[in-house]
């Protein structure tokens, strides 16, 4: 099983729409640890890691509910981190 961590930055109509309080919710159906927050910038961050499967269903689940809030999204990965042993929403 293949373990990988990607950080995403949403842009669009992410902020003030249930963004971070659904994504949080989803992340419960799946087998990831992370965090989401919004940035001042007016864009949604969202750190999530686990088995590389599960990481790209959450992304596909999230794009299908807010596909048309979504502009754009930047994907990076990066390294695992072992301190994240759930998912939150952070402030």
């Amino acid at each position: 099983m293949n373990f990988q961590a990607k950080r995403w930055i949403f842009v669009g109509r992410v902020q003030g729409v249930g963004f971070r309080y659904t994504v949080h919710r989803m992340a419960g159906q799946y087998e990831i640890t992370g965090f989401v927050r919004n940035l001042p910038d007016c864009t949604v961050e969202l750190l999530a890691q686990g088995p590389e499967s599960e990481v790209q269903q959450y992304l596909e689940e999230i794009q299908n509910y807010f596909g048309s809030s979504i502009r754009d999204i930047k994907a990076t990965e990066i390294p695992p981190d072992p301190r994240l042993t759930d998912f939150r929403i952070r402030y």
